[in-house]
């Protein structure tokens, strides 16, 4: 199902979407589609707080780096200033996806986030 951009904000896919999704196309009942889809992300969520990669097939992976401190500098006054060492997710696409981004192979599932639903 394709979304259309109706709007200059930021594109976003969110996770009432996912559930009225999930609703539409598997036929889960409202509730049972939000709680899958809050499910997954409390699986994620915990995986990474844990210290584990999350691997999705096709899709890719998230991992967690440790950053250390550096100095940084305040834009406004010039002044330098240390930012704090901190654990980050970053997220690095497998090369099915990375193919389906530049057109490679045909996404079985179109999908532009932003904006409302069709129909």
């Amino acid at each position: 199902m394709e979304k259309l951009v109706t709007s200059l904000q930021t594109p976003s896919l969110t996770k009432a979407e996912l559930s009225e999704l999930l609703y539409e196309r598997i036929g889960l009942n409202k509730r049972e589609s939000k709680d899958m889809v809050d499910a997954f992300f409390d699986l994620l969520r915990d995986a990474l707080a844990a210290g584990q990669d999350v691997k999705l097939s096709n899709f890719g992976n998230f991992q967690l780096r440790d950053k250390a401190q550096r100095p940084g500098r305040n834009p406004r006054t010039g002044e330098v200033i240390p930012i704090r060492a901190r654990r980050v997710v970053t997220f690095h696409p497998s090369q099915k996806f990375k193919e389906q981004l530049q057109g490679g192979a045909e996404a079985s599932v179109p999908l532009v986030v932003s904006g409302t639903l069709p129909g």
